[in-house]
């Protein structure tokens, strides 16, 4: 069933319609007794006239029938003394009162009529298939507007249908135009008694994500803050440890890196947890891009530095609405991934331009860069190609790019993936629009 109101439609009309046949076909049977009960009496009175109309006479020349569609004979003691042009001269029927009969090349109905005191016979006949046409053609006048109006009856039934249906399309309306980070209970005061049961399953599922949201956002806050502490004083220690070991001790190499990798993956969880929609929204506003990758170029320079790659930053000023927070860790996530997987002596490209359809960030690299067909990949939560250790050697969690995807979507922006223009590497170029509209999906 791909629409209610074409099913409904269809059922009413199909119900309507088998109930008028079955309405007409009775009104027709029974028409027909009435109809044909009025002609009877009105072939009665004819014979009866006939009979009466004699006055004495014995013999008249036959009279002309209508169009040949009735005739009539009278008899006084067995002698005809008058009748129609298309009635023979001897008795059609010898029995009184109605029956069916043939003569003249049709079938006829007739009534003889008997003055048992004149010794008078009249018999009157009326074409049978003349009688059925005319009871048909009057049934007939009274059925044809019912049937006529059924057109219009299913005109007015889809637009009441519609009408009906209209407090589901509200509702269709209200959760659709929610914001992402919404999820109050539907106001059920003025809602239909047949749609209480869809609003109070859906404010019980909203309720569920809430807590469920509540409680993820909740975990992934206090574990990465309750982790932060103990990987602090991990630290510590691992600097006093190399001041009293030898430089190069590879089991203290591979501690280092674990404990590196603990804590970026740390702070990515936190940074998941700041863009969620609810902290998003609250901190729109205005913002230029091109700054705001000038200060975060400024702030990863050193990394840069130490791999001695080439960095280039180009355009102008490009304003739109954000959360700068969001799109620091936006920028910083790139960067970093750029910084990372661009071998020693390589380049790094950053361009923010103020476009007619909206501002792009586009940053590429030197860097082995990644096959087509992982494109989609990337980008899911701890996916990293190659397995946890990148064939780079550089550490990572997997959560860089689902965080860059997961901004991306609360500012409404698109990402395209494709080849750098260097010999080798990744493009990424993040197409914003001037005015935050989040994604449906991006809570």
């Amino acid at each position: 069933m791909k629409s209610i109101r074409g099913f409904l439609v269809t059922a009413l009309l199909a119900t309507m319609t088998l109930t008028l046949f079955l309405a007409a076909l009775h009104g027709y049977r029974s028409s027909m007794v009435e109809v044909q009960a009025l002609l009877d009496a009105e072939l009665t009175g004819r014979a009866r006239l006939l009979s009466a109309s004699i006055n004495g006479q014995t013999h008249k020349e036959p009279v002309a029938s209508l169009n040949g569609q009735r005739a009539f004979q009278v008899f006084r003691n067995g002698a005809l003394l008058w009748r129609s042009d298309n009635a023979p001269d001897t008795p059609v029927t010898n029995r009184a009162g109605f029956q069916d009969i043939n003569f003249n090349r049709h079938r006829w109905r007739t009534y003889t009529w008997t003055d048992e005191n004149g010794g008078i016979r009249a018999i009157a006949a009326e074409r049978i298939d003349v009688r059925n046409a005319l009871a048909e053609n009057i049934i007939l006048e009274s059925v044809l507007p019912v049937v006529a109006a059924l057109p219009l009856a299913g005109l007015l039934i889809w637009f009441v249908v519609g009408y009906g249906l209209s407090p589901l399309r509200q509702l269709a309306d209200q959760l659709r135009r929610r914001r992402a980070d919404d999820l109050s209970p539907l106001p059920a005061g003025q809602q239909p008694v047949e749609l209480m049961q869809l609003v109070n399953s859906t404010n019980g599922l909203l309720q569920r994500l809430e807590a469920s949201f509540g409680r993820e956002r909740r975990f992934a806050s206090d574990a990465a803050h309750e982790l932060r502490t103990p990987i602090a004083a991990l630290k510590v220690h691992l600097h006093n440890i190399t001041c009293t070991l030898p430089e190069g001790n590879p089991e203290l190499a591979s501690l280092v890196s674990a404990v590196e990798r603990m804590g970026n993956l740390v702070e990515q969880i936190l940074a998941l947890y700041r863009t969620s929609p609810d902290h998003y929204f609250a901190q729109l506003a205005e913002l230029d891009l091109h700054q705001l990758v000038q200060e975060s170029i400024a702030g990863l320079f050193p990394a840069f530095d130490r791999s001695a790659l080439q960095l280039e930053l180009t355009g102008s000023t490009a304003l739109m609405s954000g959360d700068r927070p969001a799109l620091e860790t936006l920028v910083k996530n790139l960067l970093d991934n750029a910084c990372k997987y661009t071998p020693a002596g390589g380049k790094v490209s950053v361009a923010v331009n103020d476009r007619p359809h909206g501002v792009t960030l586009r940053i590429e690299d030197s860097g082995p860069g990644v096959p087509e067909e992982q494109y989609t990949r990337i980008f899911e939560r701890f996916c990293r190609l190659g397995g946890d250790q990148h064939n780079t050697g550089t550490v990572g969690c997997g959560l860089g790019l689902a965080i860059v995807q997961h901004i991306a979507d609360l500012h409404g922006a698109s990402i395209t993936l494709g080849k750098s223009s260097f010999e080798s590497g990744l493009a990424v170029t993040i197409t914003f629009p001037r005015h935050a509209t989040p994604h449906p999906g991006a809570a």
